[in-house]
């Protein structure tokens, strides 16, 4: 066979000589697998969707599965034959496809004397092949895989970095809205920050931009925690602190009256989320995932014997604060068990300052959040 023909003579292109003539490195190499991991790896070899593409169809022209040195893998379609394989791509672009798998090192032209693409027969078989050469895909099937599982990790790390700034954004745009409600703070700058990200992240980022604006959204973040973020009341860590709350907690009768009101009271102003981001233990502790207010308080009441609360301590938090409001500083509560000796003279504690109206579980939970990631 002539190892040229009319290709004009280039290192790239004896280098590939060069790699087919060598012993096969694996005796068998499944076609379409190795095609899968070219496609994960195709910008490592310098090569389109399309070349693939037109690769695709020449591995079609291949009778087995398996690519291996004692299959004959010299594939000689005609261009009418390969167009309609490649889709009815034309004949001008299937010569470019071509001519750049084979600047790629990925198959070689094994020209007959005429140019032409054909196979000689003889009595025991096919002699010799005119066309392509799908030996060079063989012989760097390692190298392929190895591409391919580079540049799934890669990915796999895009899409890591990805999730992390939408949870850093989504988180900010949270606080955000509650903070409008609650905290007297610039938060108008905060907003156009964060829409401002937002459309960054619309765009294909490579990696070196997602650390930066992975950075530049826990900045944002951390700015949020700050405006909200203020001291929980002091925990109760004696007796006789908590004895002293418990007699300081019970109303009067005006405050009784107001309870019957307040039991009717609305959500808290915070989002759900941002409660359960501060309180994660009570969804392990509760009975059935927490998807609303209504699951929140059927948690509180779950693990309210766990924490040595009365009944009528609960019964009473709930009339006070609300129903929604008593489960979240229940959860509060578990949150900071190991802080608190005695649960039950804290809540009542808590109730009775929500009676005279200098009580709000928003600071609790801003508290827990603040302190997140920080050692106990």
């Amino acid at each position: 066979m002539t190892p040229f023909g009319r290709q004009p003579v280039t290192a790239g292109l004896l280098a590939t000589h060069a790699l087919a003539e060598r012993p096969a490195p694996q005796t068998a190499l499944d076609k379409w697998a190795l095609l899968r991991d070219l496609t994960t790896a195709r910008a490592a070899f310098g090569v389109s969707d399309r070349d693939l593409g037109v690769l695709s169809a020449l591995l079609s022209f291949h009778p087995r599965k398996d690519l291996s040195d004692d299959g004959g893998l010299i594939v000689f379609p005609s261009n009418a034959s390969l167009s309609d394989r490649a889709h009815g791509m034309a004949e001008s672009t299937l010569r470019r496809h071509l001519a750049a798998l084979v600047r790629a090192g990925l198959i070689l032209r094994r020209d007959s004397p005429n140019g032409k693409r054909y196979a000689r027969r003889g009595p025991s078989g096919l002699q010799r092949a005119f066309g392509f050469d799908l030996r060079p895909l063989l012989m760097r099937g390692a190298e392929i895989a190895e591409a391919a599982t580079e540049a799934r990790q890669r990915e796999l790390e895009l899409r890591l970095s990805r999730e992390t700034v939408v949870l850093h954004l989504r988180d900010t745009a949270k606080l955000i809205a509650w903070g409008r409600n609650e905290v007297q703070a610039n938060w108008d700058e905060l907003s156009d920050l964060l829409a401002l990200m937002q459309r960054h992240l619309r765009r294909k980022l490579q990696a070196d931009e997602l650390s930066v604006l992975a950075q530049k959204a826990r900045t944002l973040l951390a700015r949020a925690k700050d405006l909200v973020a203020v001291e929980t009341p002091e925990m109760i860590a004696n007796d006789g602190q908590n004895e002293r709350h418990q007699q300081n907690s019970k109303p009067d009768s005006s405050e009784s009256e107001s309870c019957q009101d307040n039991q009717k009271a609305a959500a808290p102003a915070l989002p759900l989320s941002v409660v359960l981001k501060a309180t994660p233990e009570i969804c392990d502790f509760a009975p059935e995932e927490i998807r609303n207010w209504t699951d929140l308080v059927r948690a509180a009441d779950f693990i309210r014997p766990m924490l040595g609360i009365t009944l009528e301590a609960w019964h009473q938090a709930a009339s006070v604060m609300g129903r929604e409001t008593a489960a979240v500083v229940l959860a509060c509560i578990l949150q900071r068990a190991r802080a608190i000796s005695n649960p039950g003279g804290y809540l009542r504690a808590l109730t009775g300052k929500a009676a005279e109206g200098g009580f709000s579980a928003g600071p609790m939970v801003m508290a827990l959040i603040r302190a997140e990631g920080r050692p106990s």
